[in-house]
């Protein structure tokens, strides 16, 4: 039997962006496969015509719907689309009893049971379905893209691919056996230290007080989560972080294993000076590699911008809309 669980939502708005008289928004819940069940906000336009293209929000990981998933989300249903943004299994409203853990499996499960809920809904076309990822959510939704026949369309903007990050550091710079032991060492030993303390401990979110010899990478992610930019009570990375060994199946489970197979398009975002720029290269790059379907493929680089300018448009308005207004349209006939 497949249930809901009853969650706590939060009726009030508490984004971190402006509330647009445009679209119509409120509260859903689904269910993934696993059985936990995810907290979304729905925005639909107003006046809608006709089964509607959808699409689903997810990003970045550590963030919560509240954050940049639903500014861009609510952005694309003034466009045109009904959208939902949702909180992935264990963070933000959604549910999982065990809080602050993430898992390639289950967060792939996650789109796919937002497309799920999509292609049930009465006002969506089941037939034009595309999702958007943000940051180690765009790895997740070109994994998810993998995986599900049903998405016609994919964006992964500033993506991370987790697992690489996990496995061999920021910039490959722990890639060797003796760092990956090491890291996993630390973690089976915190494991035991997490039950005889009956709790998990945090790994800490978004460091603060900024030092001032911070890299410019996490002096780019303080601006964001740490001040009125983007701070959010539920986030995890504007707070306590995840789970020290919330992350520890990523070191073992590699993603985007046959993205060359993605049959449907996909358009990777990034910003030209972003420290990630080269998770979205390489993956481009793997992906129309040996592939029959590199046709609907693409990679667009943002100039001048960094990681977070695609977050929520930085100073200068950097999240090109245009282009992914045009790009769904195109690939969901819309």
């Amino acid at each position: 039997m497949i249930r809901k669980e009853e969650l706590n939502l939060v009726t009030e708005w508490d984004k971190t962006f402006k509330k647009s008289d445009k679209v119509d928004h409120s509260k859903v819940t689904f269910v993934n496969r696993y059985g936990i069940t995810l907290a979304a906000d729905m925005y639909v336009p107003q006046n809608p015509e006709g089964k509607l293209p959808a699409i689903a929000v997810c990003g970045p990981f550590g963030a919560v719907k509240e954050q940049c998933s639903g500014l861009y989300a609510q952005t694309m249903a003034e466009r045109g689309f009904l959208t939902i943004a949702f909180d992935p299994s264990f963070t933000g409203e959604s549910g999982g009893n065990v809080r602050y853990m993430a898992s390639p499996d289950i967060n792939t499960e996650d789109f796919m049971a937002a497309v799920d809920f999509l292609s049930l809904n009465e006002m969506v076309d089941p037939d034009r379905i595309g999702i958007i990822g943000i940051c180690g959510w765009g790895g997740m939704a070109v994994n998810t893209a993998a995986l599900d026949t049903r998405i016609k369309a994919t964006v992964a903007m500033t993506m991370y691919d987790m697992t690489r990050v996990n496995a061999k550091g920021y910039f490959d710079s722990e890639d060797s056996e003796e760092a990956r032991y090491q890291h996993k060492a630390a973690m089976c030993a915190q494991r035991l230290e997490d039950l005889k303390a009956g709790e998990y401990k945090l790994g800490g979110g978004v460091v603060d007080p900024l030092p001032e010899d911070a890299p410019f990478f996490v002096k780019d992610y303080y601006d964001y989560y740490k001040t009125d930019r983007g701070y959010h009570k539920r986030s995890l990375n504007s707070n306590g972080g995840w789970n020290v060994i919330g992350c520890e199946s990523f070191v073992n489970q590699p993603i985007l294993k046959y993205s060359n197979e993605i049959r449907s398009a996909v358009l990777l975002v990034h910003g030209e000076k972003a420290h990630s720029c080269y998770f979205s290269k390489d993956a481009y790059a793997d992906m129309i590699k040996d592939s029959k379907y590199a046709d609907n493929k693409e990679l667009m680089i943002i100039p001048d911008a960094v990681h977070t300018d695609l977050y929520d448009g930085g100073d200068k308005d950097y999240i090109p809309f245009d282009k992914l207004e045009s790009f769904f349209k195109e690939n969901l006939k819309y």
